[in-house]
């Protein structure tokens, strides 16, 4: 698998999930969409990091950065999941006028 490939796959990935976040109006769909995109660029940089520098820690910082993306994205679920109880609603319409 050559480098050009893996980026083609990355952008693939990257324009499914910006179609995605912003072809829908769900909450959760648009979080999922933010996730295919954030996953794209890091398998960009992933490759880019192996092709140019077949060193592991470049890797090793990107496992870092899923992680720290994971805890994000649970807890961007976990407000999602009190805007629907609250408002009975899960659009993104419903939750636009959120203040601290």
């Amino acid at each position: 698998m050559t480098l050009q490939t893996v980026l083609l796959v990355a952008a693939a990935l990257f324009a499914v999930g910006l179609y995605g976040a912003i072809s829908q109006q769900v909450v959760v769909m648009v979080m999922m969409g933010l996730e295919v995109m954030v996953n794209a660029v890091l398998l960009a940089a992933g490759a880019m990091w192996w092709f140019l520098a077949p060193d592991p820690t470049g890797q090793v910082l990107l496992l870092l950065v899923l992680a720290a993306m994971t805890v994000e994205m649970a807890t961007g679920f976990a407000v999602a999941t009190l805007v629907h109880r609250y408002r009975g609603s899960d659009t993104t319409d419903s939750a636009t006028d959120l203040a601290g």
